[in-house]
């Protein structure tokens, strides 16, 4: 039996398929096969069954929806976790938790009981949330939030969006604001700078407790408000020729002596010089604010002198244009005249960097602002891979790296608080938690 033991072994996968089908196709007897391979029958019969075995699964009906996918041990704690769940992922109501428990688990559970696993959950989340060391936090994004007309303090940490700050107030004051940032300085607090947008009681409160932190400007609020006065304009201009036609359909309905004695045809004649002044002012403040936000504002741009420069340019075109029939190119005028200086810090902060940068690798400062500038072209366009050749025969093998290194600066240099105003949109999810645990709430949501 030896030698027919050796030569099954050393039958290779296709052979042994190739019996498996054979016996199973029963077009040879079985001592025919085994004769043919100088096997054994029983070897036969084994690759007859692994056919037959390999058929059968192939063939196999699909999982059905009630076959069991797994078994889970379901304990108190386990249905605390999923009350928790239930609430801060799915946003349910407690009414809806015990409906659920009691529609899919068969367990009774009260309201009340809910609302202390909650309360419980709060007063843990406050105890964590007051043991964070705040001392890695580089720069800080502050805002002023609005629930239920109530002013919320609320501060993220612009690297990890970490919000270390979440308080439901009854004034955003100066003093209100330097309370709690002490709290949070009480847990190791202290960046390198702060960004808000112009509240007057934030800026306060900051410099009261925090008078060698600069509080640079917000520029996502001032641009959506230049935004604003352009798009107000340009509906106005929209609703122009419908005034003029309303104006002329009067006068139309109207006859010539009247048409005299009332002067509709110079009332007309004005009217269509106010709406051509009107589209001429309507693309100047466009003009004006695409330059704002490309040239001025955008974070790959030129060195901060320059930008005041341009930055001081806009403000006055914006004077020249003002008018007592459009008030809200005034107020923006203002708005920005008064916020330039902590609008543009940013960019001092960027010249820093990119200053570091040529100090690291050796070359002029110029050569490494190209290479930033080449990050505002789309890398799409012809332009950006023409630029991107030029800048890399000039810095040769230095190039790679130092493209590198801008586009870190470039990210880890925040200009605005938008954050906040995203977590202000994800908060509103969770309002009806306001109702039934009050204020605390935050502290759950600051956890979690």
């Amino acid at each position: 039996m030896t030698p027919a033991l050796s030569i099954a072994a050393s039958l290779s996968p296709d052979i042994r398929q190739d019996i498996g089908i054979q016996v199973l196709s029963r077009s040879q007897p079985i001592s025919h096969i085994a004769a043919t391979h100088q096997v054994s029958r029983k070897f036969i019969y084994q690759q007859g069954d692994k056919a037959q075995q390999a058929l059968d699964e192939s063939f196999a009906p699909s999982q059905g929806d009630d076959d069991v996918l797994f078994h889970l041990p379901v304990t108190k704690h386990w249905l605390f976790h999923l009350i928790l769940g239930l609430v801060l992922i799915c946003h349910s109501s407690y009414r809806g938790v015990v409906e659920l428990l009691r529609a899919l688990f068969d367990t009774s559970i009260s309201i009340g009981t809910v609302h202390n696993r909650l309360q419980a959950t709060v007063e843990k989340a406050a105890e964590v949330n007051q043991s964070q060391d705040l001392s890695g936090i580089t720069v800080g994004l502050h805002d002023e939030i609005f629930h239920a007309d109530k002013p919320v303090l609320v501060g993220v940490d612009a690297a990890s969006t970490y919000c270390y700050l979440l308080e439901s107030v009854e004034r955003r004051d100066e003093n209100t604001w330097g309370y709690y940032l002490l709290d949070v300085m009480a847990q190791g607090f202290e960046p390198d700078y702060t960004i808000a947008d112009g509240g007057s009681g934030l800026r306060a409160g900051q410099k009261a407790v925090m008078p060698e932190t600069p509080c640079h400007g917000d520029v996502f609020h001032i641009q959506q408000q230049f935004e604003q006065v352009a798009n107000s304009l340009i509906r106005r201009v929209q609703g122009g020729p419908a005034r003029l036609l309303e104006q002329a359909q009067r006068m139309a309905n109207t006859s010539l002596k009247e048409i005299v004695e009332q002067k509709l045809l110079s009332q007309q004649v004005l009217a269509e010089r106010r709406e051509q002044a009107l589209i001429a002012l309507a693309q100047d403040v466009k003009t004006l604010l695409g330059w704002f936000c490309h040239d001025v504002m955008a974070l790959a741009g030129p060195p901060l002198a320059v930008r005041q420069e341009l930055f001081d340019f806009i403000v006055s075109e914006l004077k020249q244009r003002e008018d007592e029939r459009y008030p809200a190119i005034r107020k923006l005028r203002k708005a920005l005249r008064n916020q330039r200086d902590q609008l543009l810090a940013f960019a001092g902060v960027l010249d820093q960097k990119l200053s570091d940068i040529a100090r690291d690798f050796h070359l002029s400062l110029q050569a490494v602002r190209d290479v930033c500038l080449l990050h505002r072209k789309h890398k799409t366009s012809n332009v950006y891979w023409q630029r991107w050749n030029q800048l890399h025969s000039q810095l040769s093998d230095k190039f790679h790296n130092v493209m590198e290194a801008v586009g870190k600066v470039l990210e880890e240099t925040p200009r605005d608080s938008s954050m906040v105003e995203n977590l202000n949109s994800r908060l509103r999810n969770y309002f009806f938690l306001r109702r039934s645990l009050g204020d605390n709430y935050l502290s759950l949501l600051r956890f979690s």
